[in-house]
């Protein structure tokens, strides 16, 4: 019988090694100084914890994602986390219960059962922002400019928006009384922009909600789409005609903060159709199929934690930002080669460099100066009359 290759890892499943850990690591800290600047503070939550806590008002996908595990103390279904977002709702509306917004991020290791699309990890390093309190646009257009400054701290090139809005289908579905089963093939449909698909699901409509459900495969495009939305759709409920405007608003002062980033509109991509209420968003790259941030408008996510409040947040792999960035390698340390001696003054010399920031490195038992340039040292440290000084090697 073969002997297993124990060094295998999981597909999807990757290690970090020095360089590129030093390169995460570095991003990790100037995004939490970003996001820090902004007013957002850190918080950190548990890798596990009940299943049915963790997957809160985030449907399917997210438990299809999300690996189970049963507690020995409990006996209770336990889920290793793959969204950090349900966690910080938590904590905002029951441990913390503050007045007033509220400013949340954090950065911290997920798990996935299943990867969100085939070339994308299953252990990504969730980075992200939320805002509870606030149901206005201001809070939209707050964490979307959040969003694009992380990717240009990232020195991530050729960002393009992608914006729409759940509140559009969700209007023109309320209308027409659909039942929970059409309500979700129509969805899909859309999805797919099946327009064969989509007119034979709206077919015993009255015509007029079923030409604007009809519309929406082809309501994509840039700005222009939103004046077309107004004119195909000036019918429709009157929240759908609401989000509209909030999109417009939302579109007007992006484009006065952000000039140069493309903005592209699409009103039947209802991606978290589940659990977003509003505004949808989310920041691609050429020659990237998936999204490389994205975020919206959650605000029921805390009712059940005993307090509704709204939100709107976003969330990005930090893995996937430095590996797509222009990040800088953080740049090499000097260090300085300390023998293998006992000394109490060598020991005392070697804490009094490392606390002024050195870096030392202390020889082990069979290892001499000359094995101080594999270490990455350029001085070591020699006794000069009866002293530990430093000298270059």
């Amino acid at each position: 019988m073969a002997t297993p290759e124990r060094w295998l890892l999981p597909d999807g499943i990757e290690e970090v090694l020095p360089r590129q850990a030093a390169r995460v690591e570095q991003s990790r800290r100037m995004m939490l100084d970003l996001f820090a600047s902004w007013g957002y503070e850190l918080v950190v939550t548990p890798h596990i914890e009940f299943l049915d806590s963790l997957l809160t008002g985030l449907g399917k996908e997210l438990a299809l994602r999300t690996f189970s595990v049963t507690d020995p103390l409990s006996g209770q279904l336990m889920g290793f986390r793959a969204d950090i977002t349900p966690q910080v709702a938590r904590m905002d509306a029951h441990s913390l219960r503050r007045e007033g917004p509220s400013r949340l991020c954090y950065a911290g290791s997920v798990v996935h059962a299943r990867p969100r699309a085939l070339t994308t990890s299953r252990s990504p390093i969730q980075l992200g922002a939320e805002l509870y309190g606030d149901a206005s646009p201001a809070a939209d257009i707050e964490v979307i400019s959040l969003m694009l400054e992380t990717l240009q701290q990232a020195k991530i090139d050729d960002v393009h928006l992608d914006l729409g809005h759940v509140g559009v289908f969700r209007g023109l579905a309320k209308a027409a009384s659909l039942s929970p089963a059409a309500e979700e093939q129509l969805f899909a449909a859309l999805q797919r922009k099946a327009v064969t698909d989509v007119a034979a699901l709206t077919a015993g409509l009255p015509a007029e909600l079923a030409g604007m459900l009809k519309a929406l495969c082809g309501l994509c495009g840039d700005r222009g789409v939103l004046e077309r939305a107004r004119e195909v759709l000036a019918a429709a409920p009157r929240s759908v005609r609401e989000s509209l405007e909030q999109l417009q608003h939302l579109a007007d002062v992006l484009a006065q903060r952000y000039p140069d980033v493309p903005v592209y509109f699409d009103l039947s991509e209802l991606r978290g159709y589940n659990y977003h209420t509003g505004v949808v968003f989310a920041a691609f790259i050429p020659g990237v199929g998936q999204s490389i941030a994205q975020g919206g408008r959650y605000d029921d996510i805390g009712a059940v934690f005993g307090r509704s409040r709204p939100a709107t947040g976003f969330s990005t792999d930090l893995k996937t930002l430095v590996s797509l960035g222009g990040t800088d390698e953080p740049s090499a340390r000097s260090a300085i080669w300390a023998p293998a001696d006992n000394d109490v003054t060598l020991w005392q010399a070697v804490c009094e460099l490392r606390a002024r920031g050195e870096t030392v490195i202390q020889a082990l038992a069979g290892q001499s100066v000359t094995d101080a340039a594999t270490t990455g040292c350029d001085r070591c440290l020699v006794r000069e009359d009866g002293q530990w000084q430093v000298r270059k090697i």
